[in-house]
């Protein structure tokens, strides 16, 4: 994981839902994405389904430093929300992950 000049950490999180399983997965980020959004250390926390494809959703996310995301990762309440969501997803929630390492042109 590496973080940004400005000691952002950025993530972009891909999840697909189970077959039939689309209208409770979104409805299980929705109530989740709220609480993230208070934690320690969170400048954006935004769920997103991707238009065209139901049951496919995106949470971009942005902390101010590693220890603040990895805080948002170890909540208690983690604890209980993780295997609700296995089982309302294909795949590992690891398998979605994606750090973004902004770059810009030089001057």
């Amino acid at each position: 994981m590496t973080t940004t000049s400005n000691h952002y950490v950025t993530v972009l999180w891909e999840a697909r839902a189970k077959s039939g399983k689309e209208a409770a997965m979104k409805a299980f980020m929705t109530a989740a994405v709220t609480a993230s959004r208070y934690d320690a250390g969170n400048i954006d926390y935004e769920a997103h389904q991707v238009e065209g494809q139901p049951g496919a959703f995106v949470i971009f996310e942005r902390w101010e430093s590693r220890e603040a995301l990895k805080g948002h990762l170890e909540a208690p309440r983690m604890r209980h929300l993780v295997p609700q969501l296995l089982e309302l997803m294909d795949g590992s929630i690891e398998d979605g992950i994606r750090f973004l390492q902004p770059f810009r042109p030089p001057r």
